[in-house]
């Protein structure tokens, strides 16, 4: 009886306890601060574009080494040894300006040989002549017989013949004294100068060039299905190795009638100005034929998410990332650049690489350590 007094009696106590920390419980509950709110993903200025409103140009590719316009190899045209030389590389030279000179003793021995037989030829046509008009005066007053005035002709026809031949040997020897002279065959600069004074060359040697260096062109192929687009006065566009940045401007000046039966490809000449001469033959040059060109709005290639049925964007505004779908239209394949017709508007940011990933809704912030530049 006194056990179950004193569990009776522990009942109240042991239920008190219990409530007792039940209300420290709930006590340390109220105090507790409520959840905060995650943090925004903060993204790297290299993962985001803008979309910017500019013009954007189309049209195929092409590639090749820039070549001059004009250009020329002086070579030699007779065998010999160099005696001067008055061009070097890079030099500027006149049209008809003397570049080289070959040993032209034997030649010079040769025309003045050439010289002598035809004043001697000249002399004895001249004699012929003056017989021949003897010969008719006295045949007139019958002091001499027909015969004689036959044979005082053809003498003189021997002797005018003579003096023909006389004249192309001379002429013949003018010309080969003439090839030892080498002369610049229009304005333009000096390169590749292979010889030097003293050098033994033999006929057909390649001495020197001379480039026009104002114009140069550029000789490449378009596929066969571009070039309804491509005519003669079609503006292109050029990066070349060296003017990293710089882009220059040309024009196709040609285009081939007919299609290479084994690449499929039509062969395009294109002109390119050099006025400044800052550029020089044998650079690489990337152009593109600007066959369209208009106003709008652009992103990277990398952005537009083609793998939906229709092609969408991760875009970052008001600080949250949303999905966006859009409408796009011409595609520059040389800058990686695409035009959106619909879906967005010029200053919008959007998302690239791993940053495109994230969830439409979540927070974001752009570190602001530099501005990115697409």
């Amino acid at each position: 009886m006194r056990t179950l007094t004193t569990a009776r009696r522990g009942t109240p106590m042991l239920m008190a306890v219990a409530v007792l920390a039940l209300a420290l419980a709930c006590n340390r509950g109220e105090g507790k601060p409520a959840a905060e709110p995650p943090a925004p993903a903060v993204i790297g200025p290299e993962n985001i574009a803008v979309a910017n409103d500019t013009t954007l140009t189309t049209g195929p590719t092409l590639s090749g080494t820039l070549e001059p316009e004009l250009a020329a190899t002086v070579r030699a045209e007779l065998g010999g040894s160099v005696t001067e030389l008055r061009a070097d590389d890079g030099q500027r030279v006149k049209r008809g300006q003397v570049l080289a000179r070959i040993d032209d003793t034997s030649l010079q021995d040769a025309y003045i040989s050439a010289r002598a037989a035809l004043r001697s030829a000249e002399a004895t046509a001249q004699l012929a002549r003056r017989n021949a008009e003897r010969a008719r005066r006295l045949n007139a007053a019958g002091a001499v017989a027909d015969r004689e005035v036959e044979d005082a002709e053809t003498s003189a026809t021997t002797a005018e013949g003579q003096v023909a031949d006389a004249k192309a040997r001379l002429a013949t020897a003018g010309k080969q004294l003439g090839k030892t002279v080498l002369r610049a065959p229009f304005d333009g600069v000096v390169a590749n100068v292979t010889v030097s004074e003293g050098d033994v060359v033999q006929s057909g040697a390649t001495l020197l060039s001379v480039l026009d260096p104002t114009t140069l062109r550029l000789e490449a192929s378009v596929p066969a299905e571009d070039i309804a687009a491509v005519k003669p006065g079609t503006p292109v566009q050029f990066t070349v190795s060296g003017f990293a940045g710089r882009r220059f401007t040309g024009k196709v000046e040609r285009v081939s009638p007919a299609v290479d039966p084994a690449t499929r490809q039509v062969r395009v000449i294109v002109s390119l100005a050099n006025s400044e001469r800052s550029l020089v033959a044998g650079l690489f040059a990337d152009g593109r034929i600007a066959t369209e060109s208009h106003g709008a709005i652009i992103v990277p290639r990398a952005a537009i998410d083609n793998s939906g049925i229709r092609p969408v964007v991760i875009r970052l505004k008001g600080g949250r990332v949303e999905r966006v779908e859009v409408e796009t239209g011409l595609q520059d394949r040389v800058n990686e650049r695409v035009e959106v017709r619909r879906g967005l508007a010029a200053g919008d940011t959007v998302l690239l690489g791993g940053a495109a990933g994230l969830a439409p809704g979540t927070p974001a912030t752009v570190r602001a350590d530099q501005t990115a530049t697409r």
